[in-house]
């Protein structure tokens, strides 16, 4: 091969190809939602650059890896190892930990039921998405059924809490990763948009106006002893659980315990920035044509979706429940917080509240059942690793 040849050969342009181009339009629309709507853009606009990356053909005459997370020797590929050796998303919860006040959880216990209402979608999505699967088989030319690992992987898209699963997903069923992470972050970026309909669905006018009590306050003490005592409980039950709940607890007790203030500041800043960025790099460059564009994908689009907006459901109905039992004491509306969209679903209890009733503040009352169900589905990817994994 000539040097003119070998330059030709090299440019990368001729290699394109139309699931290039469709996966380059993809990464676009991403951006767009970044940059223009706001949506999430900490999280949509590595994810867009990475899937860009990933989507720009290497030609082989060049002899370099690619740009994809999948292509070994790449600089993509080595930060993706820290999803594909479960390092990333723990540490995302230690961050997320110091970030938290337990306050509303201890105070008020019964909010936690609101959160097991709120698994509801992982269970439904895990059911369908198991049995279900296999009449698609019958319909759509080429698809393949969902196993059991996958479908407890797409399930977890329920809970929009990406780390959670980004850790499941990445035990139990990595060629799934690219979507079910894209997903779930898409799905916490729309929480806004899907949640608010559901809960004006689900709710009366007489309940939407309900003013709750402030919250109790809570000592010091409570707040340093919640995170062990729960550590212990939770990590003796479910052991696959352990790394998830460890860091989520470790980071509030930092937090609470008054004496490192400078892990704090690191936590709630420098450190959870870097790893979002690394975590969304890295779950971009795994989304590739042959990956992307399949129709597995559109159907775990569509069950994540029915997950999440079964989950906003299970959390409204359980806070229904918790408006009977009480008295009138709990505003429906913080149903919503049944998902771990933190803290995004509690801001949109405290904007749909405010919009029927100004003198309510149901922001700190959401955080309860938010803390609650991001325990609770970390706890059922724990039991699915260990039934399956």
């Amino acid at each position: 091969m000539s040097v003119g040849e070998r330059f030709v050969e090299g440019i990368a342009f001729l290699h394109m190809t139309l699931p290039h181009l469709v996966m380059l339009l993809i990464s676009m629309l991403l951006f767009y939602l970044a940059i223009k709507k706001k949506y999430e853009p900490l999280l949509l606009l590595p994810i867009a650059f990475g899937m860009m990356l990933a989507n720009l053909p290497m030609p082989e005459a060049l002899g370099l890896p690619g740009l994809s997370a999948y292509d070994e020797g790449g600089l993509l590929f080595f930060l993706y190892q820290g999803i594909v050796m479960l390092i990333y998303p723990p540490l995302i919860f230690l961050c997320l930990g110091a970030m938290t006040d337990f306050g509303p959880l201890i105070s008020r216990p019964s909010n936690a039921f609101i959160g097991i209402g709120g698994q509801l979608g992982i269970l439904s999505a895990l059911a369908i998405a198991y049995f279900g699967s296999p009449l698609l088989a019958y319909i759509i030319p080429g698809f393949e059924a969902f196993s059991i690992r996958e479908a407890a992987s797409i399930s977890i898209i329920g809970s929009s809490d990406g780390p959670t699963a980004i850790f499941i997903t990445a035990t139990l069923a990595q060629p799934l990763l690219p979507t079910i992470a894209i997903a779930a972050y898409s799905y916490m970026a729309l929480v806004p948009i899907i949640q608010p309909p559901i809960m004006r669905l689900l709710t009366t006018p007489k309940e939407r106006v309900i003013v709750m009590p402030e919250p109790k306050k809570v000592t010091q003490r409570q707040k340093i002893i919640f995170p062990i005592v729960l550590s212990v409980v939770c990590i003796l039950l479910v052991p696959a659980a352990g790394a998830l709940i460890g860091m989520f607890m470790l980071g509030n007790l930092i937090r609470e315990s008054g004496v490192v203030d400078r892990y704090i500041n690191t936590l709630q800043n420098a450190l959870i920035n870097i790893l979002t960025i690394l975590i969304g790099l890295s779950i971009g460059a795994t989304a590739t044509a042959d990956r992307i564009l399949d129709p597995r994908t559109i159907v775990v689009i569509c069950l994540g979706l029915l997950a999440f907006a079964l989950g906003t459901v299970g959390g409204v109905l359980a806070a229904k429940i918790l408006c009977k039992v009480t008295g009138g004491k709990v505003n429906p509306l913080i149903g919503n917080a049944g998902v771990s969209a933190m803290p995004m679903a509690a801001r949109v209890s405290q904007k749909v509240g405010q919009e029927y009733n100004p003198h309510n503040h149901l922001i700190m009352h959401a955080m309860g059942p938010i803390i609650a169900s991001t325990i609770g589905s970390a706890l059922l990817a724990g039991i699915f690793i260990a039934l399956w994994g």
